[in-house]
């Protein structure tokens, strides 16, 4: 561009969040200052959301406080959901908490659902059953605070709260939102979902990734069974480990891997939050298959190149 503006200077700032290049995204807050250019709400809701996405909390308050004291811009709904997600991700929970309750606005759902999220990745149970309280009692047919919960009882042997959770969503006639992945290739858009054998290469890709996962092994990566989300009693560490293997983004990244050439990028979508293992896992496929590797989930994308995300593992 000949001449940049706010505009232009915003929306790359905010491409840097997303892409967890927070340095990036403040260093060129303060080369937009040194030329005198003025920010708006929108620059900082940007800025707010890289510091979040890179874990900067002590950055984040004083460009909130900046916000405030020195650009006269009074915080709307969108800056304290950035706020909640910074110390949400951070771990500061019962401080995101206070936050919720008291700042000069109604909670809506992205408050509360940033805590869940919050709570299941730190394993805050106590403070989960609240926020997932909250949430049901805004939007009570909304399936995502009975999965957390579930989930986070899975994730604490608590079968019976499991079981009861699941009943409710049973009675109440919500159904989880199951993950898709998909990518493009030639023109043609192939969606994978978990444990789904319908795409016509799946005995391939099956057989790809038994190779794949004992070549990552091999390199030092251990599957989380706590996200095969099954009940331990119910199956064995072989069965956990299968439906691990075919969760829908590894199904996406290995058909990509075999029908592209050597060295071509992949690029995948997902409708959900990638989970732990697969994100772990593709550090590891890019490695050793030499590929750079983007997942574009609900929240962010995720570059995965030479064994590293640019998420810098915080997401």
């Amino acid at each position: 561009m000949p001449q940049h503006n706010i505009v232009s200077l915003n929306s790359i700032i905010s491409g840097y969040a997303q892409h967890g290049k927070g340095s990036e995204a403040l260093l060129l807050f303060n080369q937009m200052i040194r030329v005198k250019m003025v920010p708006t709400s929108i620059t900082f809701i940007a800025l707010l959301s890289a510091c979040a996405h890179t874990g900067q909390v002590e950055e984040g308050r004083r460009y909130f406080n900046r916000m405030i004291n020195e650009f006269g811009i009074e915080p709307e709904a969108e800056h304290f959901s950035c706020m909640i997600d910074l110390l949400s991700r951070a771990g500061k929970l019962g401080e995101a908490k206070r936050l919720i309750e008291t700042m000069p606005f109604t909670p809506g759902m992205a408050a509360w659902a940033t805590l869940l999220g919050a709570c299941r990745k730190h394993g805050k149970m106590e403070l989960a059953e609240i926020a997932a309280n909250e949430l049901l009692q805004l939007e009570p047919t909304n399936a995502t605070p009975y999965v957390v919960l579930a989930n986070m009882y899975t994730d604490f042997g608590k079968w019976e709260d499991v079981a009861r959770v699941r009943k409710l969503m049973r009675d109440r006639g919500i159904k989880k939102l199951p993950g898709c992945s998909w990518l493009e290739l030639h023109n043609r858009v192939h969606v994978f979902v978990a444990e789904d054998n319908s795409h016509p290469m799946m005995k391939e890709i099956h057989d790809y990734l038994d190779w794949m996962v004992l070549k990552i092994k091999h390199a030092g990566y251990v599957p989380d069974l706590r996200f095969a989300l099954v009940k331990g009693d119910e199956t064995g560490e072989g069965e956990k480990e299968t439906r691990l293997r075919h969760h829908s983004e590894k199904l996406a990244v290995a058909f990509g891997l075999l029908s592209t050439t050597d060295g071509a990028p992949i690029v995948v979508m997902k409708n959900l939050r990638i989970c732990g293992d697969c994100h772990n896992a593709m550090k590891y496929i890019s490695q050793i298959s030499c590929r750079k590797i983007t997942v574009r989930d609900a929240n962010r994308f995720h570059c995965f190149e030479r064994g590293n995300c640019s998420c810098g593992d915080y997401w």
